[in-house]
């Protein structure tokens, strides 16, 4: 257990009381979310923090600077644990200064958490749990208001991994509250409850971490019998890649690909690792996500550009300038958990995560900042290199600390 959680005199006492969007590329405009349905609870509740609208989540994730901004000259791409905690805790304390005033349940901020829960001790870890379960009482422990949108459970993620460090059932009542009522609803064949490949990340670890937390194994059932049916539509067989949402079916990039967003993709590769992170080895369907993994890491692994990074269109890297590393740290993310895991091969897939690590590093700013990530959107777009969003810098947390793990 982290010190600074077990002596804080308030954590075993608290009271219990969006779709990414954006213009759309080569396409016809995606199908609109499913309806805000929200419990009566969430809109009587005093917080410590204000819930925001999708519009001003969205609003307060990120910026671009419109000012040329130095690059970080104090950072190493070496793979030893020093120069990794190094390079974790800089982008970390730009950001949480940065952000912290604009706390919300918003999808965007709970890959930010995330991202804080994920980071070792040695890169002072601690403080940003600590800043998690700041704002975690602040909510009061409770999800974005739609009963169904998985958007709004990803916020549970980080309330659970609080629970597990300490657990205390008031702390995941609200979410498995949730859960249950979502558990409820009937499949609907002309819209699955996941129908956007982004909900991978968002809902699928909640569920699982929840199986963990209160050994109900109905959780991880949920959760596998709708994933199957979100992959059944979307994932590409030959491509090995998943379209953002079916509306991308006849959509293609300048030189006639398929159109296969960067970022959608690294919610679900990041979205495997996070599930098979908390599935039990004898699982039943465990070989499934195992052969998706692996078949989706191949197919990443041989679009990597030859900066390391990746382009938000994955099949026609000419025609974007720039890396997108929001996708492009999801993906070093999933290799490195891949490896560590034992799920990939190391000789094969170590020399991938380190030219990911290498190129992320280089769009640092000198103050910390993470540059070049693409803002909220459904589809491959224009950005700059100063474009720097909360979700890009959770990811890249995400894959500082599976990397640390990774290096000597």
């Amino acid at each position: 257990m982290h010190e600074e959680l077990r002596r804080d005199p308030d954590f075993a006492g608290i009271l219990q009381t969006p779709t990414e969007v954006g213009p759309a590329r080569r396409r016809v405009p995606p199908p609109q979310g499913f309806g805000v349905l929200a419990f009566a609870f969430l809109l009587i509740a005093p917080t410590l923090f204000g819930q925001t609208s999708t519009a001003q989540g969205n609003s307060l994730a990120g910026d671009t600077a419109t000012t040329e901004l130095p690059l970080a000259t104090d950072l190493s791409a070496k793979l030893n644990r020093k120069a990794v905690s190094h390079a974790i805790q800089k982008v970390a304390d730009w950001q949480l200064e940065k952000a912290r005033g604009s706390f919300n349940q918003d999808w965007t901020y709970a890959a930010l958490y995330a991202g804080f829960m994920a980071v070792p001790e040695a890169a002072n870890g601690n403080k940003y749990r600590g800043a998690m379960l700041e704002m975690s009482k602040g909510f009061q422990w409770q999800l974005g208001p739609r009963l169904a949108h998985a958007d709004d459970h990803a916020i549970g993620q980080t309330y659970l991994d609080l629970y597990l460090l300490h657990p205390d059932a008031a702390t995941i009542a609200p979410t498995r509250e949730r859960m249950d009522a979502v558990m409820q609803l009937k499949d609907d064949p002309e819209k699955p409850l996941w129908w956007w490949c982004d909900a991978l990340f968002m809902a699928p670890p909640v569920l699982a971490k929840l199986a963990r937390a209160t050994g109900e194994r109905k959780y991880l059932d949920f959760m596998d019998h709708e994933w199957w049916i979100t992959s059944s539509l979307l994932y590409g067989p030959n491509d090995h890649l998943y379209f953002r949402d079916k509306s991308f079916f006849g959509a293609h990039e300048a030189n006639g690909s398929n159109v296969f967003w960067a970022r959608g993709n690294g919610w679900v590769f990041a979205g495997l690792a996070r599930v098979l992170s908390e599935m039990p080895a004898d699982y039943p369907s465990r070989p499934q996500y195992v052969a998706q993994f692996r078949e989706m890491a191949d197919k990443i692994a041989s679009l990597q550009g030859p900066d390391g990074l990746w382009r938000a269109g994955l099949l026609d890297q000419s025609d974007y300038k720039l890396p997108e590393n929001s996708g492009s740290a999801f993906f070093a993310y999933g290799f490195a958990y891949g490896i560590n895991s034992g799920i990939l091969d190391r000789k094969k897939y170590r020399p991938i995560v380190e030219k990911a690590w290498q190129g992320l590093l280089s769009h640092v700013y000198e103050d910390g900042r993470l540059g070049c990530i693409q803002p909220v959107g459904a589809a491959p777009g224009a950005f700059t290199a100063t474009s720097s969003y909360v979700y890009g810098v959770g990811a890249y947390l995400l894959a500082g600390s599976e990397i640390y793990r990774l290096a000597h």
